[in-house]
């Protein structure tokens, strides 16, 4: 049963994966969502057979069945990892012990759609942010006031939180809370933005702050301010070590940022136990 739940899980996310992909290229290009899935370099339209999820991929050999250009490592890519991360958060909400009365635990089941949503928009921000170096309002801006309603519903902004034991009360990571955190995360590159004249970051960074702060809350949103900038520094010395970049080259830092916010919507509570143990 365990492994039935998991595995339907894993293919929802799969195919939630293939959709994201449609998404980001159609956010790209301004085309409808509706209209039927084609080919990017040869325009010819998708059978059903060649659209499914990860398999096609792997049937296909990486290779469009039409034109035989490659297809972009991203799609089955962005479908695994879609999936992995969707069997993670059920499995963070749920554990193993509770899998056999799922249909028990409400809010448990509203925080997974949270941290679905959460994931599908990080992803997508990711990968847009990657290709194109930008970050979409239409995209980060509608996500925050979802999350904030989303999060006033569920009282609470993180996995777990009363199991920090005594570092603050859950109410701390109330509406007020949460404010707290948007402002930090939203003004924080704000400042970059004014003091650099737009040179250091864009202003797309500014409003995925915002949607950071709304989503971890208050002190969480510092957590992946920390872990987002470690993991800029290491990519970016590696690429300028492998001559991809120089110094002071722009570089994607969504990318960081919505990875960051994924570690610490499932790991942030350990982090910050370990970090504040350092000092104890």
């Amino acid at each position: 049963m365990i492994y039935l739940i998991y595995s339907l899980i894993l293919l929802f996310g799969l195919a939630i994966g293939s959709f994201l992909n449609c998404l980001i290229w159609r956010l790209h290009t301004r085309e409808s969502l509706i209209d039927r899935s084609h080919c990017p370099k040869c325009g010819h339209k998708i059978a059903w057979y060649d659209n499914i999820p990860l398999l096609s991929f792997l049937l296909l050999r990486g290779r469009c069945r039409n034109c035989h250009e490659p297809i972009s490592i991203q799609y089955p890519l962005v479908e695994l990892v879609t999936g992995l991360l969707f069997v993670l958060a059920f499995y963070q909400n749920f554990g193993v012990s509770e899998l056999s009365c799922v249909t028990c635990y409400v809010l448990p089941v509203m925080r997974l759609l949270r941290d679905w949503f959460v994931i599908a928009v990080m992803i997508v921000i990711f990968i847009y942010d990657l290709r194109w170096y930008l970050i979409l309002d239409v995209v980060s801006l509608p996500a925050a006031g979802i999350i904030l309603a989303s999060n006033l519903y569920l009282g609470n902004t993180t996995y777990n939180i009363c199991r920090l034991e005594n570092l603050w009360s859950c109410n701390a990571l109330s509406w007020s809370g949460m404010l707290i955190s948007a402002i930090i995360g939203g003004s924080f590159f704000l400042a970059q933005f004014i003091v650099s004249r737009g040179r250091w970051i864009g202003g797309g960074d500014i409003r995925l702050g915002l949607l950071m702060g709304f989503i971890l809350g208050w002190p969480f949103i510092l957590v992946a301010l920390m872990i987002a900038y470690f993991l800029g520094s290491i990519a970016g010395l590696g690429l300028v070590a492998a001559n991809r970049k120089k110094w002071g080259s722009q570089i994607p830092f969504g990318v960081f940022l919505t990875t960051a916010t994924i570690i610490t919507m499932f790991w942030g509570s350990g982090i910050l136990k370990w970090y504040l143990g350092i000092f104890h």
